[in-house]
């Protein structure tokens, strides 16, 4: 085998590289998961909420809704919800959970899916504030009628 000026032969080297390059990758890819889990995950169970909380949901409002999709680099589709949630209250707003409900053409309930348009560990938005979010669904059922869901707030905190 040839070697180098230090006595290691080329193919060890690149062998090094490609184990290197591999661990990398690997790790990176740990990473998007879990922190994807984290994010598509459901947060840790929320604290009752008392009659103020639930009076505030009237104070939220989910404005310019549309759906799209994409390719993703596994070639699948992948359906957008796009949207703004505004706080029409006077209090600060830490997290706030949605149901979201996809219908049929008959109008019949196909999917039924929790999402966190503000999420505990984003920056809190302040009374009079609106800001735009996003859910990604990889598989909606086939006889979904392809509009936005309707948006049922089920829980927020101040």
């Amino acid at each position: 085998m040839p070697q180098n000026d230090r006595g290691v032969s080329l193919p060890v080297i690149i062998l090094c590289v490609v184990v290197l390059l591999a661990g990398v990758v690997g790790a990176w890819v740990l990473w998007q998961h879990s922190r994807q889990l984290s994010f598509s995950a459901a947060s840790p169970a929320p604290a009752a909420m008392g009659p103020e909380e639930r009076a505030y949901f009237a104070s939220v409002e989910y404005t310019d809704l549309h759906m799209s999709a994409a390719e993703n680099f596994l070639g699948t589709t992948v359906t957008y919800l796009d949207g703004r949630v505004r706080n029409k209250g006077a209090k600060v707003l830490r997290r706030v959970d949605v149901e979201l409900t996809f219908v049929d053409v008959l109008n019949q309930v196909v999917l039924r899916e929790t999402a966190h348009p503000l999420a505990r560990d984003a920056a809190p938005l302040p009374p009079g504030g609106a800001r735009p979010f996003r859910v990604a669904f990889e598989h909606l059922p086939v006889d979904w009628n392809q509009a936005p869901p309707t948006i049922k707030p089920v829980y927020l905190e101040f």
